[in-house]
């Protein structure tokens, strides 16, 4: 994971100039972090602690998932779209 893909989405999903925080940033950065461990844990199918950490991660963003699915559910379908995770 380099720096470049990060700043990348976080501008692809930030809401103004100097977004870093929002829900929508969150679930982006969560999911970059969550493929780039499932690519992990193929190669390295007995490496538990990073399994479990994959399953927290994927705990958290499903909780911001679900946040922004009550506070505004266009922006909810729209994370979900682009990022492919939902069809």
């Amino acid at each position: 994971m380099t720096a470049v893909p990060k700043a990348q989405s976080i501008k692809e999903f930030s809401r103004h100039d100097k977004d870093t925080g929002s829900p929508d940033v969150q679930v982006a950065l969560l999911t970059r972090r969550i493929n780039h461990l499932s690519e992990h844990l193929k190669a390295n199918a007995k490496d538990f602690s990073s399994r479990r950490g994959l399953l927290m991660l994927v705990g958290k963003r499903r909780r911001l998932l679900d946040y922004l699915g009550r506070i505004d559910a266009s922006r909810y379908t729209d994370v979900a779209k682009r990022l492919g995770l939902r069809k």
